[in-house]
């Protein structure tokens, strides 16, 4: 299967590259970038030196021959694609925002009128895969939500409140240099950043609702000074207490035939790299603390909308995802 890459020389466009690599049934044929057209992808993805052939193109979206086609192109960006895709039947996971949430509460949460939307499945394979089999276009979910979600996830219909608190490498600040990922301004430090009103808050608060959760939802993300993962602490109240053990089982019942996500003491450095997503839970009656880890540019973007390709297309759902995490 050829693959397109429309916005190929970010973060998340080399990972596709990189992880597409080892996968059985597929093969980038395409990698699109308006900045970097005509430079080689190992010479903007230099990890890449030897592993990929390919130069960076700027077709016009009708031109592009592929079977399936990623988009990782910025929020308010990818809307601009769709039409020419689907009128073409390529198969489309779209890595922005565009279309994990209905208009209104994009157009409200992302400042601007969409302009070709259409109703695609929310592409979190663990809580929606029947909605993305045989879909032809998948929105892939943002690297918080992702985190969060799968965290209180066997809780949600029994929560009360919500409350997560997200640790974040700076690759999620994108591969543009700005004052966010500077190193001078992210060495040494911690800092809290749109305390109240991120933007991933809605995804969060539609995830939750169906779940069946009631649930009120509060979110505050933190910077860390490494490069990659997110580490997200939930907090959930609930309405009547569980006890660790009965916790413990939730959890493991939920996640039982989960090949992507671990029950074990997460940490960010156990997951790097990979598609992995850790999570432990720890009861306190009424309060459960669940913990989950994962790396923001694999399971929290590429790794997992390649996962969502898999379904989409029949493959094995880990096809081109069974790698371990780079440890130490």
């Amino acid at each position: 299967m050829d693959i397109a890459i429309i916005g190929a020389s970010g973060f998340t466009g080399g990972d596709l590259i990189r992880l597409l690599l080892t996968h059985s049934q597929a093969e980038v044929t395409c990698a699109t970038s308006r900045k970097e057209e005509g430079a080689t992808v190992d010479s903007v993805h230099r990890n890449l030196k030897g592993l990929c052939d390919l130069k960076f193109t700027d077709p016009e979206t009708r031109t592009v021959d592929a079977d399936f086609a990623f988009l990782a192109v910025p929020h308010t960006v990818a809307m601009n694609y769709t039409a020419d895709l689907m009128e073409r039947g390529i198969k489309t996971v779209d890595l922005s925002a565009d279309y994990r949430l209905p208009p209104d509460v994009y157009e409200e949460t992302y400042g601007v009128a969409h302009k070709n939307y259409f109703k695609a499945p929310y592409g979190l394979p663990e809580i929606h895969r029947e909605e993305i089999k045989g879909s032809s276009f998948v929105a892939n979910p943002g690297c918080f939500p992702t985190g969060a979600t799968l965290a209180a996830a066997p809780l949600a219909g029994m929560a009360e409140t919500v409350i997560y608190d997200s640790k974040t490498g700076v690759s999620g600040a994108g591969v543009a240099p700005t004052a966010t990922n500077q190193y001078t301004n992210v060495a040494d430090s911690l800092k809290a950043y749109k305390w109240t009103n991120h933007r991933h808050l809605s995804e969060m608060k539609q995830e939750l609702a169906f779940l069946g959760s009631d649930a009120d939802c509060h979110f505050t993300p933190h910077l860390l000074p490494v490069n990659r993962g997110i580490l997200t602490t939930a907090h959930i109240l609930l309405k009547e207490p569980v006890e660790q053990a009965e916790a413990e089982k939730l959890y493991e019942d939920y996640y039982r035939n989960e090949f992507f996500v671990r029950l074990q003491n997460p940490t960010l450095a156990e997951v790097r790299g990979s598609n992995f997503c850790d999570i432990a839970v720890e009861s306190e009656g009424r309060r459960i603390v669940a913990v989950s880890a994962i790396d923001n540019l694999v399971k929290g973007a590429s790794g997992q909308a390649i996962q969502n390709m898999n379904i989409m297309c029949g493959y094995r759902e880990n096809d081109g995802l069974v790698n371990a995490p780079v440890f130490p």
